[in-house]
């Protein structure tokens, strides 16, 4: 039991809440002592009206009192469908002081990403990406934060925030390790579910304590609170009642007690049966009858209040419930006697959000659960027009649209279907979907259900790709969608199907469509699209005649627009898989592109190819030694992403294929740097994705390239790099760094068994590039001592493949796998013309491997030194070992 008794009204919901509220002085105090220290979380669970609100006052109380800056915001039950709604809340005491152009100057680069979904700013013509939205938001209030230190953020009812805000402080409070500030929040236990309540289990797991949870009031409580309300000659058996009759909940028990003064009850034992019926009238339907009460009016502005839920003043409350302004007073002065209403804390809340605000959260769901069904839906529809006709836009209406009764509105079908644009322009996919699924049920109109679908579908693609299957082939087979939309719906359709793992049915689709058509734009596009994805198709064969048909169909292109150039990368691509000379391959690559820059409509973040398609065309440049060319394009995707602040799965794979490049080029260090950025990213979209596989596959193989042979099998083991294999080609091939990675861990057996299963891949798609897929090299190597017969003829046979693929890098590395199998002097011979074409290859790891295996075969120490300096640069550690020790043991050297 609290030992000093409150002196404040408002602190009688702090009865033995000694605990929690010291909690809150030590994060305070840690918080006030250092600005450089880590942040820290404090979160409350209890059920409604246990005395979290209460406790988040004290809190701020105290945190003022000690210089602090306090940001505070709550959810809404009837609030959490409107996106980004808390976090405006809570940024709005700093968001207010500032200047546009100081706004500006401290959101930085983030400022058109994060600006629109804060208001700040019109949204851009780019539909923008939910991870880049979010993590702008964090970049936003780290920065605010900095210049308020010592802040705290403080978040009550977060049970009923809307699911933007919760993903931003999930992201949000991973990041307090460098910043100094302190996040109370506060929810039920409970009354949330899905991707919202994921993000409550993160907060909560980022806790520096675990999360604690209020209790009732005990009997010693009840009664300590009821002397200090009532007097001290409220007598035992009176306050043992009222601990019976509310369950020691602070609020009932607050309510029941200011009841017992309204009505001059003596708090004695004979009058406790009354208690009962006084504690009716305080919650639920006696709430509800003492409403009635004061009349009918009174009642229609409290529902009218409820329906808004926020920014309730008493003008706009007045046109939803239909009353002049001298009523609307009136009403109002009533239910603030009554304690239904009350005006806001101006510490807690912004200037302009309203005159008033309901006493507690279960008063404002006992008000709005008690109106009338049919008149709540009608009240809605109101809300949605006062609140179009007040220049708030159609996503604010959207939540009372929401509500509305289906009805056959085409005027509705179209608010919501501009509402779902306005959601999708700031970020907000998931509030863009329920609009949308709403105008299905109004229905639209004949003309307009098929464009619904489309744009349901093109909203959730690649949030819920198995549903936007279902919505675009709905859409395709109802008329309504023509010409160049009908096109773009089963190209996005495909798309949905790639990321839901149909590829084949990807395929079919779009040649399906193709074959629809006359030959034109329309029918070129789709054909490129088609074999698109056949081409990053990993089964086990590819469709007979495949690579003929595009070589036919792109020998007629000169690149006009960009159907054409997309045949042109395609073509290229097909021809690097297949081991085609590299100049023919880049030639393609090169006509594909205008003034040798990607031609407009084909860059990064445009939607009508995808990034798929430009990735080809890098990795074409990345495996014909045009190293510098495909670097330019895996950073300018980086660049590009971050600008826009795409930060899911596009930044994620750029991230990939630039470790990728790296790698390529033996800078091993940065590789790895940017795998594992790849990888942290990926870990926030979803595991087993495509884009994990290029992460995994690249970093395993570069952590191989640098002999960290251990660090390699756990990241293999972490993200289950192992059968069964994407149904998507990666880059390079996952067989064949597998293979390699189980003869480093001495499984040798078991990687002969793999390189030879990327072997018969490798046959039956016409993979016979030696650099994209080395499956060969190594199996040669495995088996130069079980089988020398067989391993001399593989390495014959990719020494083959590399000629005719014509690089320096295929041609030194099938040399260097021919001088591995041969002993004296024909080994000095290979490996010299190895290091001769690897020296003029851009890939220095493959050239300083190389030098040490030429210098150590030659006996020269200066061949090995210059091997040494390049392993160094490279960050190839277990060669740099390798070639010190034959230096220092000097054993066969001259």
């Amino acid at each position: 039991m609290t030992e000093a008794r409150p002196t404040q009204a408002a602190s009688a919901f702090l009865w033995e809440r000694d605990e929690e509220v010291a909690a809150v002085e030590r994060a305070i105090d840690t918080l006030r002592a250092d600005s450089s220290s880590s942040g820290s979380v404090l979160m409350f669970r209890g059920e409604a009206g246990l005395g979290k609100t209460a406790l988040l006052a004290e809190t701020r109380r105290r945190a003022e009192a000690r210089g602090c800056v306090v940001w505070s915001a709550r959810g809404g039950e009837t609030l959490r469908s409107v996106p980004f709604n808390v976090l405006r809340q809570l940024l709005q005491p700093a968001l207010v002081s500032l200047m546009p152009e100081e706004a500006r100057e401290y959101l930085g680069d983030w400022y058109d990403i994060a600006g629109p979904a804060l208001g700040l700013t019109e949204p851009g013509e780019r539909q923008p990406d939910p991870q880049g939205v979010c993590d702008g938001l964090v970049a936003a209030v780290r920065r605010l934060a900095r210049r308020d230190w010592p802040l705290v953020l403080v978040i009550d009812d977060a049970h009923w925030a809307d699911q933007e805000t919760l993903r931003w402080l999930a992201a949000f409070v991973e990041r307090l390790d460098d910043l100094s500030v302190l996040v109370l929040v506060a929810r039920r236990p409970g009354e949330v579910s899905g991707e919202s309540a994921r993000h409550l289990d993160a907060v909560a797991a980022a806790a520096d304590a675990p999360v604690a949870t209020l209790s009732a009031l005990t009997p010693e409580a009840t009664a300590g609170l009821t002397h200090a309300t009532l007097g001290e000659h409220a007598d035992a058996p009176f306050c043992r009642e009222v601990w019976a009759v509310t369950g020691g909940n602070p609020y009932e028990t607050v309510e029941l007690l200011a009841k017992v003064q309204d009505s001059e009850l003596e708090p004695v034992e004979a009058q406790a049966p009354e208690l009962r019926a006084l504690n009716r009238s305080a919650r639920g339907g006696g709430l509800v009858a003492r409403l009635e009460g004061l009349g009918i009016e009174a009642t229609r502005f409290a529902w009218a209040a409820a329906i808004l839920g926020t920014g309730i003043s008493v003008g706009l409350v007045a046109k939803l419930a239909t009353m002049s302004d001298e009523d609307a007073v009136r009403c109002a002065e009533l239910l603030r006697n009554a304690r239904i209403l009350t005006e806001p804390d101006p510490s807690a809340v912004p200037a302009g959000d309203g005159d008033l605000e309901f006493v507690h959260p279960l008063i404002a769901s006992a008000v709005y659960n008690s109106i009338p069904p049919a008149l709540c839906t009608a009240m809605h529809g109101i809300a949605a027009r006062v609140v179009t006709d007040s220049g708030l836009g159609a996503a604010m209406a959207s939540r009372h649209l929401l509500q509305v009764h289906p009805d056959d509105d085409e005027e509705l079908v179209e608010q919501l279907r501009e509402a779902a644009r306005e959601h999708l322009a700031v970020g907000a996919p998931d509030a863009a979907r329920r609009c949308l699924e709403r105008a299905l049920l109004e229905p639209p109109r004949q003309e307009a259900h098929a464009r619904v679908l489309y744009e349901l579908g093109c909203a959730i693609l690649l949030t819920a790709p198995a549903t936007t299957v279902d919505h675009l082939q709905s859409a395709l087979a109802m008329p309504g969608l023509d010409g160049a939309e009908r096109v773009d719906a089963v190209v996005r359709l495909s798309q949905a199907l790639i990321h839901n793992d149909q590829l084949e049915d990807a395929v079919r689709t779009v040649e399906a469509e193709a074959a629809r058509h006359t030959p034109g734009p329309a029918q070129l596009r789709l054909q490129a699209v088609q074999y698109m994805w056949e081409g990053i198709h990993a089964g086990e064969a590819g469709s007979p005649g495949r690579s003929e048909r595009l070589a036919e169909l792109a020998s007629t292109c000169t690149g006009r627009d960009n159907s054409e150039r997309a045949l042109l990368i395609l073509r290229g691509f097909d021809a690097m898989t297949h081991g085609e000379n590299a100049e023919v391959v880049v030639e393609l690559s090169d006509r594909s592109l205008v003034n040798g820059r990607l031609a407009p409509g084909l860059g990064w973040t445009d939607t009508e190819w995808g990034l798929e398609i430009l990735m080809m065309l890098a990795s074409s440049y990345t495996y014909t030694d045009r190293l510098d060319r495909a670097e330019s394009m895996f950073t300018d995707a980086l660049r590009t992403y971050e600008s826009a602040g795409w930060s899911g799965g596009h930044l994620a794979l750029a991230h990939a294929f630039l470790g990728f490049n790296h790698r390529r080029r033996g800078r091993l260090r940065e590789a790895e740097d940017a795998l594992r950025e790849s990888l942290r990213i990926a870990d926030r979209v979803a595991r087993g994705l495509p884009l994990y596989w290029s992460a995994t596959c690249n970093l395993v193989d570069t952590l191989l390239a640098r002999g960290h042979v251990s660090e390699a099998w756990d990241i293999a083991e972490q993200y289950g790099f192992a059968p069964p294999y994407p149904s998507t080609i990666v880059l390079p091939d996952p067989r064949s760094v597998r293979g390699r990675l189980l003869l480093a861990v001495g499984r040798t057996q078991d990687g002969i068994n793999e390189l030879e299963a990327a072997e018969k891949a490798a046959a039956a798609r016409g993979h016979h590039n030696p650099v994209m897929v080395p499956w060969a090299l190594d199996l040669a190597r495995a088996l130069s001592t079980q089988d020398p017969a067989r391993a001399a003829q593989l390495a014959t046979d990719a020494r083959r493949r590399a000629e005719r693929f014509g690089t320096d890098t295929a041609i030194g590395e099938a040399l260097r796998c021919a001088a591995a199998l041969e002993t004296g002097q024909r080994a000095v011979r290979l490996l010299s013309q190895a290091v001769t074409y690897l020296e003029a290859s851009p890939c220095q790891y493959e050239h300083a491997y190389a030098r040490v295996e030429y210098g150590i075969a030659a006996r020269s120490v200066a061949e090995i030194q210059r091997g040494l300096a390049l392993a160094r640069s490279c960050g190839a550690d277990e060669l740099v070992a390798q070639a010190r020790e034959v230096l220092e043991t000097g054993r066969g050297l001259r």
